[in-house]
């Protein structure tokens, strides 16, 4: 797949991307926001002491990082307005279990940011026992500038671990956020300013767009849809997955129930309610054929890191720690097994790769 103008070489370092693209190192922000970056060294990497033995292990990439295999999503319950009392002891409750990476999005919750709010309350107190991840789904470098100091401040903390651009989905978007002032102008400056430890990207769409964008650019991390239903539309497995594994990169996998619609006991609501929830959804007429051990059995028997799971509870947070701590990799002919079972239910499971997009 060629570069346009507006892309990159892969081989040019983050400095050399800056310079090529003219930006200026001076902050777009207030001079309080990212106040003596010259000098600033960011932490040692988080720990969470209870995690080796709560669960395996796994290469955060070439980042240094060893990853739970269970991380928890920034969605379901997190997402939710005015939720503190659901929330913030279902993120307590994660790191007591040994869950070490959290991911949250300047979009979840809406404009309030909802899900970053209550990730900033167990944060403002137990910042070094997480790798936090949250995202920017600008696409322009002052648009992302305002998204990262709002993110800064919600989370309490002065430096996120992970920083990413929010759901790849088309050349449209990977043609704004390479462009002269685009938003991998102020990823690369943060992460000059020692603002952002690692940088990545994030889709569930389609895959040719991020395999585009792990071309131009040494991302640190993928955020990648990844579940039995996969190889039936629109595959990550296929190339996607392949090329991460080649870049060494941390592949972090989500939609791993596909919002619960993968899922045998999932009960669907009437088709005019889903209809009316999100226009453009592909409608779940029947219960999903998976059990939530088969659905995460399969994403983590897949070359990732860990994968993200929202919970509405801390009961399902219990069950996906206690999966974890118990898996065993599934062979080859059981995951082939699996991915049969899920076809009946594959357009629905993977609804985030249907709706019409520029």
């Amino acid at each position: 797949m060629s570069d346009s103008k507006q892309g990159l070489p892969y081989d040019r370092n983050r400095r050399s991307f800056l310079k090529a693209g003219g930006v200026a190192t001076a902050s777009l922000l207030a001079p309080s926001a990212f106040a003596d970056t010259a000098s600033r060294t960011l932490p040692a990497l988080p720990v969470n002491p209870r995690t080796p033995k709560a669960m395996p292990t796994r290469n955060l990439g070439k980042t240094g990082y060893k990853v739970g295999i269970f991380s928890l999503g920034g969605q379901a319950s997190l997402e939710k307005p005015s939720n503190f009392d659901v929330a913030v002891p279902i993120i307590e409750r994660a790191l007591d279990l040994g869950v070490n990476y959290i991911d949250t999005s300047s979009i979840y919750g809406g404009p309030d940011r909802w899900s970053e709010q209550y990730v900033g309350k167990v944060m403002a107190h137990r910042r070094n026992e997480a790798f936090l991840a949250t995202k920017t789904k600008e696409r322009t470098r002052d648009g992302s500038m305002r998204m990262i100091e709002k993110s800064l401040q919600l989370l309490q903390t002065d430096h996120v671990d992970l920083w990413q651009l929010h759901d790849i989905g088309t050349m449209t978007d990977i043609n704004e956020v390479f462009a002269k002032g685009g938003a991998m102008e102020a990823l690369i400056e943060m992460h000059e300013q020692k603002v952002v430890r690692f940088l990545g990207l994030t889709g569930h769409y389609r895959p040719d767009a991020l395999i585009a964008g792990i071309q131009r650019y040494p991302f640190d991390t993928v955020l990648m849809a990844m579940n039995a239903a996969d190889p039936h539309h629109y595959s990550f497995n296929q190339q996607l997955l392949p090329l991460a594994v080649e870049k060494q990169m941390g592949i972090i996998g989500m939609k791993i129930p596909g919002r619960g619609r993968l899922l045998s006991n999932w009960t669907p609501q009437p088709l005019a309610v889903q209809a009316h929830m999100w226009e453009g959804m592909v409608p779940a007429p029947t219960p999903g054929t998976l059990t939530m051990r088969e659905a995460m059995y399969y994403t983590l028997s897949r070359p990732v890191s860990t994968v993200i799971i929202g919970c509405d509870t801390i009961a399902q947070l219990e069950e996906n720690v206690h999966l974890a701590r118990e898996f065993t990799p599934l062979s080859e002919m059981q995951q082939s097994e699996l991915v049969a079972r899920a076809e009946p239910v594959a357009k629905p499971s993977l609804f985030f790769r249907f709706y019409d997009r520029p």
